[in-house]
């Protein structure tokens, strides 16, 4: 473990997994849509780098039920090209971006093909 800032550190990635409905269709928007690598397929989970972290999809052999309590956010300076990008390919979206003024971001909300959220955002403050 890293000692840091006085707390041991032990963790080098992380990474949230997702059910989906069909994973070759979530396959298809995260890859060819949002443009995420793809870091490792497990066959039924693939594993794709989403800036500083990992976003897991897995082959659900259940129903599911999107949870608007899980958000998966990406920053980008790029906000409007996204919504654009995003509208242009069918995404579902909220509306065009917009400032968030009390958490200081500027925004939009769409759905992935399973109902999850995604918002694009960028900070209008530093952030490290």
């Amino acid at each position: 473990m890293a000692e840091h800032g006085g707390h041991q550190t032990s963790f080098d990635a992380q990474i949230t997994f997702i059910p989906v409905a069909d994973l070759g269709r979530s396959a298809q928007f995260y890859e060819l849509v949002l443009l995420l690598p793809l870091a490792l397929d497990q066959g039924g989970i693939r594993i794709y780098r989403a800036g500083g972290g990992y976003l897991g999809l897995c082959q659900s052999h259940g129903p599911l039920v999107a949870d608007d309590r899980l958000i998966l956010t990406l920053v980008t300076p790029e906000v409007d090209a996204w919504h654009t990008r995003l509208e242009a390919q069918g995404a579902p979206t909220d509306g065009p971006p917009r400032v968030n003024q009390r958490y200081q971001i500027y925004h939009f909300f769409a759905r992935d093909p399973d109902g999850y959220r995604i918002e694009i955002q960028r900070f209008l403050h530093p952030f490290p």
